[in-house]
């Protein structure tokens, strides 16, 4: 019995080794077809140049959805087709102003953008004296005797320490998200966040603040690091700086727009789905080349590669392009609450790109323990395309609603330490990107795709 098992061991062994050059034989001939006929980055010039910053409810968006349909199309996907979802119509209206005003009325202009659904101070603005504080507990001891009528500056740097930037950003996070209403709780008038960025610059970065309705709703805006650190120095040789800004934005009633699908069917298994994406809305205040093009074109690139080296998959893949993201999630909700109405359907995979369009490293895996340990034995295969570790904990912010259905999630991580520089700022860029690095993060989505859809979970 022990060497009837010691052979069927040698077995599998040897069936794994098989496989596994199979696989890696098949990982050039995919990786060889992106270097040399990828369209993804022509497609990301068109998104950034022709489209623009595309957010949820304006016009470029609406453009946006016209543009990926017919690259999806042209591409060959057994289908596309539109998901309806109503999204939030946030508009920034006129340029933002500020101004950090002294004693003696010097004045000092200030790079400022409002924070995505704050509403607006109107054409007048407002001017108050600014009290700055870097955390909560210092807001809280502070309470409505030093906060009432004035504008809370929350000075809370990216912890440069951290080797992992998306742990400094989801650090500081918190004060951009929670820190208006968080104001307003003990009577503040306005609200201004340090940029979260991890570099010292002039570039002021835009996101959600997301208000809470037990307070009142007060103007929230971004100002650069660069002047961040200068209101700072200010403030200790003189405590009661006023600061007026203005702001024009308004959150108008939601709108329709969609989500786009293309659908590659399987031969075998064509009821469990492979779901892989991006998202397609951006900031309006740049092009949305990293944040999120990049991912939204690396997906689509699975299109070409399977119609352009003839990969039949056994399973159904879906690559989807996720509308509102940035201000709402919206598009992932839907996409979620349809597939929750697909009974005939098993979500097995979900994969999303959403940390720009720089030289992956890593994927990461939210899925139970023995799901985990199969896809790391895939691991070995993908050293040679730059991707070094398999970790666990993972996703993408719109396949997230897909985890209650059993979904396995996995989210691309390319190296973070540019991302932040870039990151719901101008300088989000076409010409940020680099071709060759956008290229081999499509080349591992493309691998992974493939190895879970060949052998399943």
């Amino acid at each position: 019995m022990r060497k009837l098992q010691m052979v069927f061991s040698f077995c599998i062994a040897a069936s794994a080794v098989m496989a596994q050059s199979t696989d890696s034989a098949m990982f050039k001939r995919i990786a060889d077809d992106v270097f040399t006929n990828s369209t993804g980055y022509e497609n990301l010039r068109i998104l950034c140049k022709k489209v623009g910053p595309r957010l949820s409810g304006s016009p470029q968006a609406a453009a946006a959805v016209q543009e990926t349909y017919k690259m999806m199309k042209a591409m060959g996907a057994d289908t596309v087709y539109l998901q309806e979802c109503m999204v939030p119509h946030w508009v920034r209206g006129a340029k933002e102003s500020a101004l950090l005003v002294d004693a003696k009325g010097k004045t000092f202009s200030l790079n400022i953008c409002a924070l995505g659904n704050s509403v607006g101070t109107g054409k007048q603005g407002i001017k108050a004296e600014v009290i700055e504080v870097r955390s909560f507990k210092e807001l809280e001891q502070l309470g409505v005797a030093g906060v009432k009528g004035k504008i809370v500056f929350y000075n809370f740097p990216m912890n440069p320490t951290n080797v992992e930037t998306f742990r400094s950003y989801g650090e500081a996070g918190q004060f951009r998200g929670r820190g208006p209403s968080m104001a307003a709780k003990y009577g503040a008038v306005g609200a201004m966040v340090r940029s979260l960025a991890s570099n010292i610059d002039d570039y002021p970065h835009t996101g959600t603040t997301t208000y809470n309705d037990s307070f009142p709703k007060i103007p929230a805006i971004a100002v650069s690091t660069r002047h961040a650190e200068y209101i700072s120095a200010e403030l200790k040789k003189n405590k009661t700086m006023q600061l007026y800004f203005r702001t024009e934005c308004e959150m108008l009633p939601d709108v329709k727009s969609h989500n786009v699908i293309a659908e590659i069917r399987g031969t075998e298994l064509p009821n469990e789905v492979i779901t892989v994406g991006g998202h397609l809305d951006s900031w309006d205040l740049a092009e949305g080349a990293h944040d999120d093009g990049a991912g939204c074109i690396q997906s689509m690139e699975i299109i070409r590669v399977y119609k352009k080296l003839g990969i039949k998959p056994k399973r159904t893949i879906r690559v989807v392009m996720f509308m509102n993201e940035e201000n709402g999630l919206r598009g992932g909700r839907k996409y979620a609450e349809v597939a929750a109405t697909e009974k005939d359907k098993k979500f097995i995979f979900a994969l999303e790109s959403d940390a720009g369009g720089f030289t992956p490293r890593a994927f990461g895996f939210t899925a139970e323990a023995p799901v985990l340990t199969k896809l790391r034995n895939w691991a070995p295969l993908f050293k040679p395309y730059g991707v070094y570790e398999f970790a666990d904990g993972g996703g993408g912010a719109d396949i997230g609603p897909l985890r209650p259905l059993g979904t396995t999630l996995s989210g691309l991580r390319p190296d973070s330490q540019r991302y932040f520089d870039h990151h719901h700022a101008a300088n989000d860029t076409f010409e940020m990107v680099s071709k060759r690095e956008l290229e081999l993060g499509a080349i591992n989505m493309v691998l992974l795709l493939y190895v879970v859809d060949q052998y399943g979970l």
